[in-house]
């Protein structure tokens, strides 16, 4: 048994009990069966059938809203907008699916052509800390590539992964190509295992990532690994400061600090190092702190006590190396206050590792090569911010950064028309756009003769 906790007030909600080995081999079967309807469909009349998701969530969306916030913290506005960016998913992939997964004639003698063919049931090991966008950037494209999907949810999010569970079967309701398992890690371990299972998608830790991998990679199947990230914002001496200041608050503060994409690493030329600071900390201030239930709130509560303890061992550890406290620095229970440390350096925790939550680490440059060299100086690789106004200079240094993102004055986002992935660390392959509707397709080349 298990029970899912409302991170700002401490209490627990609802008890949920693990699904038996039975039930897991049932609905794993059910998948399995669902799969050899769902995929003679044309792409055509999947894609009507994710219109009626849409439309369902639509109508689930105050609903959807407030479980994101009551199951894990987030602003209640920031919740609204994850739901209207999985809409857009939706919207994105009807209007596109047909043409990505068209056959390709090839420029070959004899006549050949490259034909998309799905896979079968694929399993999504799902995180918690962007619980429908997660969920429907994994799951729309790899149902309209003809699969079916089995998600393994983060379970401090059993409501939400209930809720989307219902959400897809109700739009789909001759068929259930949606199929959710309450699962310990041990038992997903046994799943990646299964025959049924055709390919793996885990959004989740660098620790995790690397034991999931091994296990898929000794089964020979595909896989998507979407893991952590230390992302830099780097401001070169010519940034507009105004607007900089304003979207590295953005980066680094949405969802309470808690995505993998986030800036954590503020890099900036120290002829403007002063200036910037002291703007960057009167808007910190002036974040408004509280219930995440209030429309106002931009920094609520962390989803689980181990993160503020987490921060806290990092934080703590820095400055005792020689960070300088700026700003913040206290939490409580589930809270950790908006927090930057300046004079970072790269042996510190606060560089060296990834920091989940809201505190900015800030390191200065003196040249453009040393800030490149900075960026650079990490495990991880899901992408990096520039910022300059000489954006030519911006283009020829992007080869420069081990990303898998470049962003220009902007931050660093995941949208459907974009591959999304990193390297290094950060992990395996591409989800959104093109890429992602064909991450677990058999590419199927035919001659005929």
């Amino acid at each position: 048994m298990f029970y899912s906790t409302n991170p700002f007030t401490g209490k627990r909600i609802l008890e949920f009990d693990y699904h038996s080995t039975q039930k897991v081999k049932d609905k794993l079967m059910s998948a399995n069966e669902a799969y050899f309807e769902w995929s003679q469909g044309s792409v055509a009349n999947r894609i009507k059938y994710i219109e009626k998701v849409k439309e369902v969530l639509l109508k689930n969306k105050e609903k959807a809203a407030l479980l994101i916030t009551t199951e894990m913290g987030k602003p209640i506005s920031e919740s609204y907008a994850e739901i209207d960016k999985c809409i857009d998913l939706c919207d994105y992939y009807a209007d596109n699916a047909v043409e990505f997964l068209e056959e390709r004639v090839l420029k070959t003698a004899p006549e050949s052509v490259k034909i998309y063919e799905p896979l079968g049931v694929i399993l999504g090991i799902m995180p918690w800390n962007f619980p429908f966008w997660q969920v429907f950037r994994f799951a729309i494209p790899t149902l309209i590539a003809g699969n079916t999907v089995v998600i393994k949810h983060a379970l401090n999010v059993p409501e939400c992964a209930l809720l989307l569970e219902e959400i897809f079967n109700t739009a789909i309701q001759d068929i259930e190509p949606y199929v959710n398992l309450f699962i310990t890690n041990k038992k997903t371990e046994n799943l990646i295992a299964n025959d049924i299972i055709k390919g793996v998608s885990l959004t989740g830790s660098t620790k995790a990532g690397k034991a999931v991998g091994a296990l898929v990679g000794g089964e020979l199947k595909p896989m998507i690994l979407e893991l952590g990230g230390s992302n830099a914002l780097v401001v070169f001496k010519d940034a507009d400061i105004e607007k900089t200041v304003d979207i590295c608050i953005q980066s680094r503060f949405l969802n309470n600090g808690q995505s993998c994409i986030a800036g954590k690493r503020l890099l900036i030329a120290e002829e403007i190092q002063s200036e910037f600071m002291q703007l960057l900390i009167e808007k910190v201030q002036a974040l408004k702190i509280g219930d995440p239930m209030d429309m106002d709130t931009k920094i609520s509560v962390l989803a689980k006590r181990e993160f503020v303890l987490n921060l806290e061992q990092q934080v703590s550890q820095s400055i005792t190396m020689g960070g300088l406290l700026l700003l913040g620095g206290n939490s409580h229970d589930y809270y950790f206050e908006p927090t930057i440390i300046s004079n970072v350096t790269p042996d510190m925790p606060l560089f060296s590792q990834e920091t989940f939550g809201p505190v900015l680490a800030v390191t200065n440059f003196k040249t453009v090569d040393e800030a490149v060299a900075l960026a650079n100086n990490t495990d991880y690789g899901l992408g990096v911010s520039l910022f300059s106004k000489d954006i030519c200079e911006m283009r020829s240094l992007i080869h420069k950064f081990q990303d898998g993102a470049v962003f220009v004055n902007s931050l660093v986002k995941s949208m459907p028309e974009l591959p999304f992935g990193g390297s290094k660390a950060s992990g395996l392959g591409r989800e959104l756009s093109q890429e992602g509707i064909k991450a677990f397709v058999n590419v199927k080349t035919v001659v005929i003769g």
